[in-house]
């Protein structure tokens, strides 16, 4: 079972691979007014010369729910090992035939695979939406550069439909044309939701009546200052930007309460299978339980042979 899913996330990483980095998905070429006032918006130049670049927005959707769930799992799990109730407590994990793992290490890697695994989903969704939509970015005929003259668009604003229309860097171009939806707002506020959730859903602490939602609208307000930037620079329309939050937030739902079902953890009988209850070897934190039959013989007294002559 556990290859099964290394070779779902594989595959999941690889799509998302080649939507951003290759050309095997072309974009779909959606034509234009002349003179439309819609994506005539200055262009500000280059993604890494925006007010958040990809590099750390990558970074912090990443680096952020790494450093959360494993500082809090860490938390929780020392917060349990020093409790004073030690038969509930989990001593270990048993996984398949051959593996076995500390429960704060099986929860981290659990938490953190759904999340990665959630993250490269919603990259993939944006991804199929910009390459079949072809949305035209706020800024499109600023980097596209038309020949008015050359298409006939004086003195009527006809409508252009020729991949040739556009003069300009044809990587500016490409990049103008997947604007619908955001994928800076859909990655933020996947991330954002999912941390946000997390946090409520696992920290129980009374201590944390504020500090939990404060912490979580805080994220969530990062995440919504993210796409407004978006909208500001003249990168994507208002509704690429509710696209992309809209499509994050329902994947980061989605993960949180069919997939991890709020962050439960298993009880731990339940994680080791029927054959492995009967196996000698030991497992630690569950002795093995004594069998009547021999109890009752061994408490039995002894027979002599000078009672049996």
């Amino acid at each position: 079972m556990l290859y099964f899913q290394l070779v779902i996330m594989a595959g999941t990483v690889m799509l998302a691979y080649y939507f951003e980095y290759t050309d095997t998905f072309s974009v779909r070429v959606q034509g234009f007014f002349c003179y439309d006032s819609s994506y005539t918006k200055p262009y500000l130049g280059p993604e890494e010369s925006s007010a958040i670049p990809p590099a750390v927005l990558y970074a912090v959707v990443t680096g952020v729910p790494a450093l959360v769930i494993t500082a809090t799992e860490s938390v929780l799990f020392l917060l349990q090992y020093v409790s004073e109730d030690l038969d509930n407590r989990e001593k270990i994990i048993v996984m398949g035939d051959c593996c076995y793992l500390n429960p704060l290490v099986r929860r981290t890697f659990r938490f953190l695979g759904v999340y990665a695994f959630g993250l490269f989903a919603t990259d993939i969704f944006v991804n199929a939406g910009q390459v079949v939509t072809g949305n035209l970015a706020p800024h499109f005929l600023t980097v596209c550069r038309p020949n008015y003259t050359a298409l006939g668009c004086q003195p009527n604003a006809i409508f252009i439909n020729q991949q040739e229309a556009c003069t300009g860097n044809e990587d500016d171009v490409i990049r103008a044309r997947k604007s619908f939806p955001s994928k800076e707002a859909a990655l933020s506020l996947y991330a954002a939701l999912y941390i946000a959730m997390y946090i409520t859903c696992t920290v129980k602490n009374k201590g944390t009546r504020l500090a939990k939602p404060a912490l979580s609208l805080g994220l969530l307000c990062l995440a919504f200052l993210t796409g407004i930037n978006r909208v500001v620079e003249y990168r994507n329309h208002w509704s690429d930007v509710i696209a992309g939050f809209i499509i994050g937030g329902a994947i980061a739902t989605f993960m949180v309460m069919g997939v991890v079902q709020r962050f439960k953890g298993k009880p731990l009988l339940s994680e080791i299978p029927a054959e492995e209850s009967l196996d000698s070897s030991p497992i630690i934190g569950h002795p093995r339980e004594e069998n009547p039959l021999e109890k009752y013989i061994t408490t039995q007294t002894p027979i002599t042979f000078a009672e049996v002559t």
